[in-house]
């Protein structure tokens, strides 16, 4: 009994894995195999058949220009959200960190909250807030001479979309940093503060260091969140012509699917996708790991 415990106790979640997880993937790549042709039938009128393509789906998704399009705009989306996420959730966690800080509690939760809103939820409020015609924002610059600023411009796009992403994911990435920082043990910052550390160089000198590992986590799980966005865009797309159908390349996959009628294609797209985060992480954690056994040699 005490041997089948833990597979009956791991069971659930290993269901949950396999009809969450594992069967969609499993049918994606069925669909990216398959294709429709279309054959004469004894009518005279041609009849549509799935039939097995191979990877020609892959073939035709690596040659889409709207695809390569869309990971470009997301290439300069995540230059923008990624150094700006990890640099304030840090500023943030060593700020909490720090023996000055005031009403720690209150301000992390402050800074969390955010998090908890749902995306399509952020990017409707964010939205009304940057349309030229509700904006507050709009109507205080007034004041200053400035008229008519549209944030859904092409001029401004990234920005408002950077905006609303950093604003919801700083909290996450604030808290596991500072997690990071308080499991530290206090001998450490006890040894630096008696050899003189004022509170700045005891942050770069010693916490940022000790965060290594976990600042590379945060990294890690920005870049796959930045790989998978489609919530926002796809909101702001209802407000402004500047947002195509085909902005990022989940969108991209979502019109194929379910706008244009082609879920096979659809499904090589987002398998690529899948692929695509897939190396990216790993890259990112090896280029990670030698820098820090680098370091540590």
């Amino acid at each position: 009994m005490r041997r089948t415990t833990p597979y009956f106790l791991l069971a659930p979640a290993l269901v949950l894995f396999a009809a969450l997880f594992i069967a969609p993937l499993v049918y994606a790549v069925y669909l990216s195999l398959q294709g429709s042709r279309v054959a004469n039938s004894n009518t005279g009128f041609g009849v549509a058949r799935t039939v097995f393509v191979g990877l020609a789906n892959y073939s035709s998704a690596l040659r889409d220009g709207q695809l390569y399009a869309g990971f470009e705009r997301l290439g300069i989306y995540a230059l923008i959200v990624i150094p700006i996420t990890q640099g304030l959730a840090l500023l943030f966690a060593l700020l909490l960190d720090s023996a000055r800080s005031r009403m720690p509690k209150f301000t992390r939760l402050a800074i969390f909250v955010p998090y908890a809103v749902p995306g399509v939820t952020a990017g409707i409020m964010w939205g009304f807030l940057y349309l030229p015609q509700t904006s507050p924002v709009n109507y205080l610059l007034s004041y200053l001479g400035v008229h008519n600023l549209n944030l859904l411009s092409s001029h401004w796009i990234y920005a408002a979309l950077a905006n609303i992403v950093i604003w919801g994911s700083l909290g996450f990435n604030m808290i596991v940093l500072y997690t990071g920082l308080r499991a530290a043990p206090p001998e450490i910052y006890e040894a630096a503060v008696m050899d003189g550390c004022g509170e700045i160089r005891l942050a770069l000198r010693v916490k940022v260091p000790l965060l290594r590992q976990t600042i590379a986590l945060t990294m890690l799980f920005s870049l796959i969140a930045t790989l998978q966005t489609y919530s926002e865009p796809t909101v702001l797309s209802a407000m402004t012509t500047t947002i195509s159908s085909t902005f990022f390349p989940l969108m991209t996959v979502y019109r194929y699917g379910f706008s244009t009628g082609q879920p096979n294609e659809a499904a090589a797209m987002a398998i690529l996708i899948a692929a695509a985060t897939m190396i990216a992480s790993f890259v990112a954690l090896r280029v990670v790991r030698s820098r820090t056994e680098r370091r540590d040699a």
